[in-house]
Order: C-alpha cells, then structure tokens, then sequence
C-alpha cells in the first residue's frame, strides 16, 4: 500500500531520533527551561531575521491556534478567517469552544483578498448595530492554505497592512510553513513573513518532527502571561526539551527547509505524472498537496492499492481527493504510484 494521506504518517527525521535516543537519560528542567529550548529559540530568531522576539513551544496545531486566538482576543471578539480555512472547517470547533467565533469571508482559492477583508471591517464598523454582533479583532490565514495555495509577499503585505489599519492582529497558521516557504513560486521567505505578520507559528508535526509546533511572536509583550495560558489550553508540555531538541535539530545546517524542499520537488514530479496521464487537478497547488478530481471507480479502485484523503463532492460521479506529500517521501515512491496509474 502507498501512503498519501497526511505528511505526518512517519515518526521523525532520523537525526531527531538519534539526538533523542543520544540524550534520554540526561536530566532536563521542565516546561522549556532546558538549554535545548534555549538553543532553538535564538536559532529560530536569527532564521527569522529577529534581534529579539518570543518563542514558544507547543504540543500540536489544533492546540496552537486555539491557544493563541483565545489568548489575543478579548471575550466579547471573533477572528476572521477564510471560509475555508483550517480553523473554520477541520478543527471541530476548538476556537468556539475557548469561546469566540470564527468570522468566515469567502476564500478565493484558499485565500482570503485583502479588499474583501477590508470591505468586511469597514461594513462592521459602518453598522449602527454592531454592539448586538461579534467584534473582528484577529485575522487568521494559513500559509500555505488549505488548498496548498500560496500569498504572495504582496498579498501578504497588503493583508497585514489593513490589520493595522483597525489595529487588529494578523495572525498566521505555519503548519507547514516549510512547504510554503521552499515552493518554487514563493515569493516570501521566512524574515518576510516574521515582519509582515503579529504572530505566527513553525509547524513540526507536518515536517519532521515527531510532534510539537514553535509560535514566534516578534514582539516582545504583545500576549501578556502567555506561558500561562499555554498550559491553561493543556498545549504546554511538562518535557519541554523533547520539543526543544527537535527544533534544534530542525533549525541546524537548514535541515527544516531542505526536507521541506525535497516534498516539494517530489509533489511537483507527482503532479506532472497525473497531468501527463489525463488526470484534472481540482487546484494547482504549488506545495506538497497535490488536488485531484477523480471518478468515484476510478477511487474506489484505486483505494486497494493506494490510500489518499477524501477532500470534497465535485459532481455527481466524482470527488476531490487530496495526495499529500511528506517530508520523508522518496522517489519510488513516486515510481510506484506512476505504474499504479
């Protein structure tokens, strides 16, 4: 059987693993107050271009940008986000459950356009009844989105720039930042993002970590108490350093961005196979998904052979369906599935 499903079915890059099984029996202080925490933190910094900033390590996405949302916004405040967007669809309901409602404004290919964003907070603060509706205060993109889209630093730009404009927070969810960042039609790399953007996160899960997610904030203060808060939301993890040691690991000689980069490539490959062998993509995802319209036959008999997620309806007789690529894939893979097909 191939696997396609997720970009997060392998345990860790092999170099974690080995520092991991190196240092198992040292004696670490708690909640990442260790030196490999320590270590991480100034390496991601400087890879963001940051003189100072906060870093903090949490246990996975869902956790994260509940964590964070809940801790930026007021009680009485929402975030806005794409109708299609990660917290909006996939997380059931975890931003709800801390107590504030997720915006939604209709998504063009996963994103969400900077004039629609603002036209949405201009038409709030233009209605004399706002005080019965739910505050905007916190914009959430993904980069890359759900569709495996990318901003450009344009879009990007022009986002964070209307968020200022209502001195709201732009806040940006990098499950699989790498993805994004070593696409080759990237125009944004990771200083940019760290000075366009409030806060953002460093997906691990999704790209070779065993698990744990790293939130930069480049301000320092802009979420007051937030360690505390962290661990009310149950993301703070006692044994800290088991998440420090990996983005160590991640963040030396550029081993995050080079396994990134070979997803990349590899899903590039893999989407000129489907295109080459008469197959439509849903979307033209730069990234490690690759989207694809396929007969309901032609899954169901693919599906004894290789496994992929069920993304959405397209008409009648056919389904989107999602091949995602890891950072662990290798070319047989590849060669495996070409045959298949």
């Amino acid at each position: 059987m191939l696997h396609f499903d997720s970009d997060y079915m392998e345990g860790c890059h092999p170099e974690i693993l080995k520092k991991l099984a190196e240092i198992n029996m040292d004696k670490n202080t708690g909640y990442g107050t260790d030196a490999y925490c320590e270590s991480a933190k100034e390496k991601i910094l400087t890879a963001c271009g940051l003189n100072e900033g906060e870093v903090y390590f949490l246990t996975g996405g869902t956790q994260t940008n509940a964590a964070v949302i809940s801790a930026v916004l007021k009680k009485y405040e929402g975030v806005i986000a794409a109708d299609s967007g990660h917290i909006s669809v996939h997380e059931a309901g975890a931003v709800e459950y801390t107590g504030h409602k997720v915006l939604v404004i209709p998504n063009k290919e996963g994103k969400i356009e900077a004039e629609a964003l603002k036209k949405y907070l201009l038409n709030f603060h233009n209605d004399c009844n706002n005080a019965h509706m739910v505050y905007p205060g916190m914009v959430y993109i993904s980069f890359p989105t759900e569709y495996g889209t990318l901003y450009s630093a344009r879009e990007l730009k022009d986002i964070h720039s209307v968020c200022r404009e209502y001195n709201i927070p732009l806040f940006i969810d990098g499950a699989r930042l790498g993805y994004g960042l070593m696409s080759a039609e990237s125009d944004v790399t990771l200083e940019y993002i760290s000075h366009n953007c409030d806060i953002f996160y460093i997906g691990g899960t999704k790209a070779g970590a065993m698990f744990g997610e790293a939130v930069v904030i480049p301000r320092k203060g802009l979420i007051p108490h937030f360690f505390t808060m962290i661990k009310q939301q149950g993301a703070l993890l006692a044994k800290g350093w088991l998440l420090g040691v990996q983005f160590d690991i991640l963040f030396t000689n550029n081993l995050y961005f080079n396994i990134a980069k070979n997803a990349v490539s590899i899903a590039d490959k893999m989407k000129k196979i489907f295109i080459d062998k008469g197959y439509r993509l849903y979307i033209n995802s730069p990234t490690n998904q690759i989207f694809v319209i396929l007969p309901d036959d032609k899954i169901k008999e693919l599906s004894s052979k290789v496994s992929f997620g069920f993304w959405e309806r397209y008409d009648e007789s056919s389904a989107v369906v999602r091949f995602a690529v890891s950072w662990a894939a290798s070319e047989d893979y590849i060669k495996k599935l070409s045959e298949l097909l």
